[in-house]
């Protein structure tokens, strides 16, 4: 019951564009597949993509969604070091006014916090350097530069880039034991008087539409993984049926429900790529919105990987490497939504009247 399709090639996920404009993803696809587990290609893979990546909000934000969700579809783990990559490109295009920073080299973006590790951004000689610790620095050690949050002297907190080879920097083990995503560790990066260069000022990275922008090209990562769940499903399905066991009426019940659920979802995703170009989520509805399309997306993903499991039983997941690989992988990448604390945000923004109904 191996998850990947035998004798094919890897597949783009379709939201709005044609097929043939999807076409052009089939070398970035395949790429992808030979580059599973190997995270140094990975890495050259994402430097690839970005040339053909579109930005988010200029037109063909759909396609950009594709294009992270295709890879994903391929391997978890490429489209969650893909997607960073793509977003540090993004943030530094929106930054433009404020910098003239060269995109090169890999790019990650660190904007997490945890409990009695601080990030602090201090003014030295006309610059800013950095002192203190951050965490969740998904293969930091192994990328060139990376755009990050940092406190600042006034109370809030800014976005800054940073050259991860400079001068008082320093990585911690990341004592990663996940079973998920176990080519992406992430650790704590310690920053000793390293220099930065700042990106729109004191709380201009959370402001920007590009900040739900960005959570919502992670919820198409999301949505790719679990079209690849799903297409294993089927494929699982056709199999046992070419051996002489036909699917009963909970299996095919299953995948109509997979179904119905994802073509509801790429619906929503294009309806919703559409608006961003068009203009129309402006300021504070960008980010309802993005709690929105991570919420369906996360709910959905997590319920076809139910239910394909259900189905399936224990074997493939103690047997199927590619299967076990890509569920473990898409369970610790959906925990980057926060559930039900996401949806009370959610909430409070509904309260106050963000809402079209």
């Amino acid at each position: 019951m191996n998850g990947t399709p035998h004798n094919h090639p890897p597949l783009a996920v379709r939201i709005s564009s044609s097929t043939e404009d999807l076409a052009v993803l089939d070398p970035l696809l395949a790429a992808a597949s030979a580059a599973v587990g190997d995270v140094p290609a990975l890495l050259d893979l994402a430097e690839t993509a970005e040339a053909a990546a579109p930005k988010p909000g200029a037109g063909r934000t759909a396609f950009l969604w594709e294009l992270l969700a295709s890879v994903t579809a391929v391997d978890v783990a490429a489209g969650r070091v893909l997607e960073p990559h793509l977003d540090a490109a993004a943030i530094l295009d929106q930054a433009a006014g404020f910098t003239d920073i060269r995109f090169k080299g890999v790019w990650g973006v660190f904007a997490a916090e945890a409990a009695g590790l601080h990030l602090t951004a201090e003014p030295a000689g006309g610059g800013v350097r950095l002192y203190g610790s951050k965490p969740w620095c998904s293969l930091a050690a192994q990328l060139d530069h990376a755009v990050l949050t940092a406190h600042t002297e006034d109370g809030g907190r800014a976005a800054f880039a940073v050259d991860l080879h400079a001068r008082g920097v320093s990585f911690a083990d990341p004592e990663w034991t996940s079973r998920g995503l176990r080519e992406v560790p992430s650790g704590t990066v310690h920053f000793d008087g390293v220099p930065a260069v700042p990106l729109g000022g004191p709380g201009w990275y959370y402001r920007r539409p590009g900040f739900a922008w960005g959570g919502m090209g992670v919820a198409a990562c999301w949505l790719g993984g679990a079209v690849a769940v799903a297409r294993g499903y089927r494929e699982s399905l056709l199999k046992s049926a070419d051996a002489g066991r036909e699917p009963d009426q909970i299996a095919l019940a299953h995948l109509g429900e997979i179904d119905r659920t994802l073509t509801a979802l790429t619906s929503y995703l294009a309806q919703t790529a559409s608006r961003i170009d068009a203009g129309d989520l402006p300021g504070g509805q960008a980010w309802s919105e993005a709690l929105r399309v991570r919420g369906h997306v996360a709910a959905a993903a997590e319920r076809i990987q139910a239910l394909v499991s259900q189905n399936l039983g224990p074997a493939p997941l103690a047997f199927d490497e590619a299967y076990g690989k890509r569920m473990a992988d898409l369970a610790l990448y959906i925990r980057q939504h926060h559930a039900m604390r996401d949806d009370a945000q959610l909430g409070a923004l509904t309260l106050k009247g963000d809402h079209r109904w």
